[in-house]
């Protein structure tokens, strides 16, 4: 299977821990949204990252691919079969998706892409809003973190989406506060112990010392 993006998306390391955690063994193909190649545009006619191509099926975006993998490969299930369990692992993955990253991206934008791919002076003042917005929505996290210690009591896409937007955080030199979030801090540890965090961590690494970055 073919995954096109760069992993230091969150989006494109999500669908990478998932397909370890299915036991796959897929392929990076790194991807310029900015500059799309035909083969990439036939997976993502949108120009949305990550897409895929699992032997001739092509599919974009990081929740359908998701649930195309679970599907597929039912064992570990990261959609539980409860009905409350399977709706708060959904929930999680959209918070991620559209809550704490949709916050904190400016601070992404300015602290890490202006100055690494587009040579522009960060705008500390919004980036500082956008650490303020994204800081202000992981109290609702904190709460939610069960006795079990996962989000909706196993280890779930939830998990991923939000350990996925973590770590994209931290390119910009941002860190959890583990003071004022012990919870999350513990569980961001556990998740990054798991042998597929573990494996796409290696896979992000290589590509991005192989595009210099």
């Amino acid at each position: 299977m073919k995954i096109y993006g760069f992993p230091l998306s969150p989006f494109v390391r999500k669908v990478l821990v998932v397909a370890f955690e299915k036991g796959l063994a897929p392929q990076v193909v790194p991807v310029n949204p900015m500059q799309p190649g035909e083969e990439f545009l036939a997976a993502s006619p949108y120009g949305k990252i990550p897409a895929i191509d699992d032997q001739g099926f092509k599919l974009a975006d990081s929740t359908a691919i998701a649930v195309y993998l679970d599907a597929k490969y039912p064992e570990p299930a990261l959609l539980p079969a409860d009905p409350q369990a399977r709706a708060r692992a959904v929930w999680f993955d959209e918070v991620a998706d559209t809550v704490v990253m949709a916050a904190g991206g400016p601070m992404v934008f300015n602290r890490f892409v202006k100055p690494r791919f587009l040579g522009q002076d960060c705008d500390e003042a919004v980036a500082m809003a956008g650490e303020e917005a994204m800081t202000g929505r992981l109290g609702y996290l904190e709460g939610e973190l069960g006795d079990q210690g996962w989000l909706d009591g196993a280890f779930s896409l939830g998990d991923v989406a939000i350990a996925s937007v973590f770590r994209t955080f931290e390119y910009t030199g941002w860190q959890l506060d583990a003071a004022k979030f012990p919870k999350l801090a513990a569980w961001s540890a556990r998740v990054r112990e798991r042998p597929s965090w573990q494996a796409a961590a290696d896979v992000e690494a290589g590509v991005m010392a192989a595009a210099g970055i």
